[in-house]
C-alpha cells in the first residue's frame, strides 16, 4: 500500500504505477458491469477490496477479476491511502499504516487504467464509519426439525444466537456474518487423521432496532447448524462478527434479500437490479454493483462439542475391498490406498480404498490447527 497525502490541495502520490485492462464494453445487453466487493472496519487487519466485471447483465456467472486498477481511500481529513493489489483484482490496505476510525467519513475511488492512462473512474458515496456495541453472549440450543426437506425424517441441531445490549444507542442498523471451524478425525491409523475445515457463512442477516425502547437484542439468531454434516461430530466453532450499518447500507442489504436469490458468496453473484453506492465519473447512467461497507465490528467466539443423534458416518463405505497384502498393489498411493486399522501390524491382507479422504484428512480440510484453538 502507498500513503497519499495533501499539499495545497494537490494529491501526491508515492511510487505510482499503472495497469491495464482489456475489455471497455459500453453499451448494449452484452455490456460487463463493474462488481465491487469492499468491507472496511475499524480492527487492525487489511481491509480488502474486490474488484471484477461480470459477463453479462444477467449475472448469471461469476465475474472475471478485474487486474491493474488504482484503488484509493480517502478520509475526511485529507489523508488518502492507496492500496495494493496482492492478487489479481483484489486490493488490501496495510495496517501498519491505516486502519479504520469510528467517526471518520471514507471514500473508495477506482481507476481502471489502459498503458497508464485512466479509462474510467468510479467514486463512492461518502461514508461515515459508525460505532458497534460488543457482543454481550452467544449461546446455542439444541433442537430437532421435525420433517427435514430432503429426506423427511427429523433433523437435530443446534441453533446459534446472540445477545446485544447498546446502552448509549450506538447503532440502529446491524448486519452479522460468521466463520465457521469444525475438527475432522479419520477413525483410522493414517498420518494425516486430525483436520480443521473452515467456511464463511454466505446468507444475509440484517435487522433494524430502531424501533427497539430499550435498545437491547435479546434473541438475534445467527445460524441453524445440521447435524446431517459432520460439523457437529468432534467439536465446532463459530466466529460471530457484528457490524454497525448506515440507513443507506442497511436498505441495501434488504433489498438484496428481498430479491431472494441464493448467493454464491455474498458478491459471487450480485441481482442486476440492486444498485449500491457506487457510481461511474464518466458514465453516470453505468450500471455498478456491489457496495462499500464502512462498519464497526465486534466480534465473539462459541465453541460447541456435544452429543448430537443421527451423526452421518463419512467412513462407512471406505472398505471397497479386501486384497492379499503386498508392497505395492497396483496404482497404490495415486488411484488406491490403504486403509490401516494397526500400521504394526503385518497380517495377510490389505483393506483397499479408492476415495483418498478416507486416509487422509487434508483432501477436506487443513492439517494445521487453528490459532484459536484450545484443547479441552
Amino acid at each position: 500500500m502507498r500513503l497519499l497525502f495533501s499539499i495545497s490541495g494537490l494529491t501526491v502520490l508515492l511510487a505510482l504505477t499503472g495497469c491495464i485492462t482489456e475489455f471497455y464494453p459500453k453499451t448494449g445487453e452484452s455490456q460487463s458491469l463493474l462488481v465491487v466487493q469492499a468491507l472496511l472496519t475499524d480492527q487492525p487487519e487489511k481491509n480488502v477490496v474486490k474488484l471484477s466485471r461480470s459477463h453479462s447483465l444477467e449475472l448469471k456467472e461469476k465475474s472475471l477479476p478485474l487486474e491493474g486498477c488504482r484503488v484509493i481511500i480517502d478520509d475526511n481529513n485529507e489523508n488518502s491511502y492507496e492500496l495494493e493489489e496482492t492478487e489479481p483484482g483484489t486490493y488490501v490496505t496495510d495496517p501498519d499504516f491505516f486502519r479504520g476510525m469510528t467517526g471518520y467519513i471514507y471514500t473508495l475511488r477506482i481507476y481502471e487504467m489502459n498503458a497508464g492512462e485512466t479509462v474510467r473512474s468510479y467514486e463512492s458515496i461518502p461514508m461515515e464509519m459508525k460505532p458497534v456495541p460488543p457482543v454481550d453472549t452467544i449461546w446455542y440450543e439444541k433442537v430437532v426439525i421435525p420433517e427435514n426437506d430432503i429426506s423427511g425424517t427429523p433433523v437435530e441441531g443446534c441453533r446459534v444466537y446472540l445477545r446485544t445490549v447498546d446502552p448509549e444507542g450506538l447503532c440502529s442498523y446491524f448486519r452479522w456474518d460468521f466463520t465457521e471451524t469444525w475438527e475432522i478425525r479419520i477413525p483410522y491409523d493414517v498420518d494425516n487423521n486430525k483436520c480443521w475445515i473452515t467456511r464463511k457463512s454466505t446468507s444475509i442477516n440484517v435487522r433494524n432496532t430502531s424501533i427497539l425502547t430499550d435498545n437491547i437484542i435479546t434473541r438475534q439468531l445467527v445460524n441453524f447448524v445440521s447435524n446431517e454434516t459432520d460439523r457437529l461430530g468432534v467439536r465446532y466453532s463459530m466466529l460471530v462478527n457484528q457490524y454497525s450499518l448506515s440507513e443507506d447500507e442497511f436498505s441495501y442489504w434488504e433489498r438484496l434479500q428481498n430479491v431472494g436469490e441464493e448467493l454464491g458468496s455474498l458478491y459471487d453473484i450480485i441481482p442486476a437490479s440492486v444498485s449500491g453506492n457506487i457510481h461511474c465519473l464518466e458514465y453516470p447512467n453505468e450500471k455498478v454493483l456491489g457496495y462499500f461497507s464502512v462498519s464497526g465490528r465486534s466480534s465473539r467466539r462459541i465453541f460447541i462439542r456435544d452429543n448430537f443423534k443421527g451423526q452421518p458416518d463419512y467412513y462407512s463405505g471406505c472398505i471397497e475391498k479386501t486384497v492379499p497384502r503386498q508392497p505395492s498393489p497396483p496404482g497404490f498411493n495415486e488411484t488406491v490406498w490403504e486403509v490401516t486399522y494397526d500400521r504394526y501390524t503385518q497380517a495377510g491382507e490389505m483393506y483397499i480404498t479408492s476415495n483418498k479422504g478416507c486416509v487422509d484428512c487434508t483432501v477436506r480440510g487443513s492439517a494445521i490447527k487453528p490459532d484459536f484453538w484450545d484443547e479441552e
